[in-house]
């Protein structure tokens, strides 16, 4: 977007996994060349090492539309960078804040740095299980209602595509996940091969491939920071030799050639 202001420029940057290796080096540069870094304590904790001298504002979950304003506000005058897991445009902060600065009429310069999504990272882990089409669904039903989740569910597996499910589970929603997998076995066999990625390229890392229908096997192991892959109807397990090393769906190059 061009530039309207000498002073002040607005910078959405998307962190990926929040591991420097894993950022872009547009995103470090935005980080770099802000006076202010604004973002969720859990996504500022692995920029310490980029933040000395900088004015850091530390936020909390539910905060964001006040974490939007705030940016808007100081960007008229200082370098400011949003920070947001992930890509900042896929459930991340780039949306409210755009929102927000329409709605405020407020000129600037914004800029959306986009991020390696917890999608890649998690299917970057098990092979390459997202090698066509493929769906992204959060279980959140904090901003879209539960029957829209659901519509949406049955319409993605009803294609025969790989869904990948965000926010599967929490203390505050136990069932959402359970509900997913009641829509996906409408579509799909139990031979389905499903991955669960928690805390995908950061420390701490689990990863579980599975079945659809052993699912229940490892449901205790979903939850909020876990990222669910759900093959769709040609997904099948990927070993070498004879240990599952995770999952292929082939992109149809068998249908063309011969290797």
């Amino acid at each position: 977007m061009p530039s309207h202001t000498e002073k002040g420029r607005l910078a959405i940057v998307g962190l990926g996994p929040g591991r420097r290796e894993y950022m872009t080096g547009r995103a470090l540069d935005a980080i770099a060349k802000a006076a202010y870094i604004i973002g969720n304590d859990s996504y500022l904790e692995p920029l310490e090492p980029l933040m000395a001298g900088k004015n850091i504002i530390r936020s909390s979950m539910g905060k964001e539309v006040e974490r939007a304003k705030q940016a808007i506000d100081l960007a008229k005058e200082h370098a400011v960078a949003i920070v947001s897991g992930g890509d900042a445009g896929v459930y991340g902060m780039a949306s409210i804040v755009l929102e927000v600065l329409e709605h405020s009429g407020t000129v600037i310069d914004v800029e959306v740095i986009p991020g390696v999504t917890a999608a890649n990272a998690a299917a970057s882990r098990v092979g390459s299980p997202l090698s066509g089409d493929f769906a992204v669904i959060s279980l959140s039903d904090l901003l879209t209602p539960l029957e829209v989740i659901e519509q949406r569910l049955d319409a993605v597996f009803s294609v025969g595509i790989p869904v990948v499910l965000y926010n599967p589970k929490s203390r505050g929603r136990p069932h959402n996940f359970a509900l997913a997998i009641e829509h996906a076995r409408k579509h799909l066999g139990p031979e389905t091969p499903v991955s669960l990625v928690k805390n995908a390229l950061r420390d701490g890392e689990e990863i579980i491939i599975t079945r659809l229908g052993e699912i229940e096997r490892v449901e205790d192991a979903v939850d909020m920071h876990t990222t669910v892959i759900i093959c769709g109807n040609e997904g099948r397990i990927w070993r070498m030799g004879e240990h599952v090393k995770g999952i292929i769906t082939p992109r149809g190059y068998h249908r063309k050639y011969v290797y």
